[in-house]
């Protein structure tokens, strides 16, 4: 019998990476996918990615969506309280575990596994202490398709934002900064690749400078449309 699990879904490329590799276990069921979205923006928070185009995401990977709102400049306490509300809502409905994307930051896991234990829940991480450089390149060979949609300027000069994650822009990466970008150096939105039924179809519009720091591209979603062109 298969587990069910909620799965904290990002839009980017480590999420759908992680998902991938959770569908080929073949014994958990994924009750929702879970994602944080800021209100007044409505957009994904960090990854600045419309919430019309995370909705297409979920409708091809045919999964349901939950969404859970945060105010602006949301307090950790604020953030903590509203999952914890999601969570208990899931755990009543037979779910046991949540699902992350998270590679090697030890101190993000413990304080996932903590705010999971106070609600008797545990965690599930795919692709813990994987290499990093390993992984990047594992989701262009695996033909996942991803564009760059948030840069933190102090890591990473803003013309990376809008650049297609691709073997070009690793080999341009700076050294110093992970090639997936794991201790926040930039976001991404994944748009096709073996989890999706459809390629989610958009264009690049204007990058934006925001709070002096982070650089964002907005994605303006296309139409639906049939098929699975060879263009975003």
């Amino acid at each position: 019998m298969s587990e069910k699990v909620l799965f904290t879904w990002s839009g980017g490329k480590d999420s759908a990476l992680s998902l991938y590799m959770l569908q080929k276990l073949h014994n958990y069921e994924i009750a929702a996918l879970l994602t944080s979205v800021t209100e007044g923006y409505d957009r994904i928070s960090m990854h600045g990615v419309r919430r019309v185009l995370l909705g297409q995401q979920a409708q091809s990977m045919e999964l349901p969506l939950e969404i859970l709102y945060i105010t602006r400049n949301s307090s950790n306490e604020e953030y903590e309280a509203r999952m914890k509300d999601k969570l208990l809502l899931y755990k009543s409905q037979g779910v046991s575990s949540v699902v992350f994307g998270d590679i090697f930051l030890e101190d993000l896991r413990k304080y996932r596994e903590n705010n999971l234990e106070q609600v008797g829940m545990k965690g599930i991480f795919p692709i813990w202490k994987r290499d990093t450089t390993e992984l990047a390149h594992t989701f262009i060979d695996l033909d996942f398709k991803a564009v760059i949609t948030c840069v933190d300027s102090q890591s990473l000069d803003g013309k990376f934002a809008g650049r297609y994650f691709d073997n070009r822009f690793l080999s341009e990466l700076p050294a110093k900064v992970d090639p997936c970008g794991e201790n926040g150096e930039f976001h991404s939105f994944v748009y096709d690749g073996p989890i999706f039924s459809e390629r989610i179809r958009f264009r690049r519009g204007k990058v934006v400078l925001r709070d002096n720091r982070f650089y964002f591209c907005d994605l303006i979603p296309f139409r639906r449309l049939k098929g699975r062109g060879k263009q975003p």
